[in-house]
């Protein structure tokens, strides 16, 4: 498959956090791109990284040293508040455990992310209904998380993650909590957002059948990359 440019650029980004008196290194010397419209998986064993290195691209954390550039913006230079709003614009997240909110419904959930915009709420409502519609749960608009099952909740966060049209959608572990053909139905979709959408997709997993599905996997190995095409 052909792909564009590189829309995540990341060079020899490093990263460690402080346990006690202690410095304990997490990701050493990380260099890879992603392209526009790529579709990786991130794997390795319990506390080589991978989940802190898709916080740093998501900009939820921050490097140590390095560079890492997402669409052409050096996000490490960023304050805290410029880094919410971009990635509130530019960010689409699919959580393991969904990260609904239980009080809303599913239609207000998917609506949350596009409160921090200037659209009025007739096309809110236009928009949320399209991203319920494209997952498949035009019916559940009005129900709220405990009234679905796991494979709907998790449709609906990825409803929410798309919502903005972001630029890329970084998922952490999003079938873990999913029985198999639950988590069959979410790959198929991550798939179709990818091939029909375009979507920029970078995954985290343990499972390598999920891992199948990307274009690429990226091995970490106690914080270094270890790469595999």
């Amino acid at each position: 498959m052909t792909m564009s440019a590189p829309v995540v650029e990341i060079k020899n980004l490093a990263k460690s956090y402080r346990r006690g008196d202690q410095i304990v290194p997490v990701l050493t010397n990380i260099t890879f791109d992603i392209a526009q419209g790529d579709y990786v998986a991130l794997m390795g064993p319990s506390g080589s990284g991978k989940s802190t290195l898709l916080n740093l691209i998501a900009g939820i954390d921050k490097p140590d040293s390095g560079e890492l550039r997402v669409g052409g913006i050096d996000i490490t230079a960023l304050d805290e508040a410029a880094l919410a709003a971009w990635r509130s614009r530019h960010v689409g997240f699919i959580f393991q455990f969904y990260n609904l909110m239980p009080v809303l419904t599913a239609f207000e959930n998917v609506e949350l992310p596009l409160l921090l915009t200037d659209l009025p709420s007739r096309e809110r409502a236009e928009h949320v209904t399209a991203a319920l519609s494209m997952v498949g749960l035009a019916d559940r608009m009005e129900h709220f998380p405990s009234e679905l099952s796991g494979g709907q909740q998790q449709r609906v966060a990825i409803a929410r993650a798309i919502i903005t049209d972001p630029t890329i959608l970084v998922a952490d572990e999003p079938t873990g909590d999913l029985d198999r053909a639950s988590a069959e139905d979410i790959l198929a979709m991550l798939d179709q957002l990818n091939r029909e959408m375009g979507k920029t997709i970078i995954m985290v997993t343990h499972d390598p059948h999920s891992a199948e599905k990307a274009h690429r996997v990226q091995h970490l190995d106690k914080g270094e990359l270890r790469i595999q095409d």
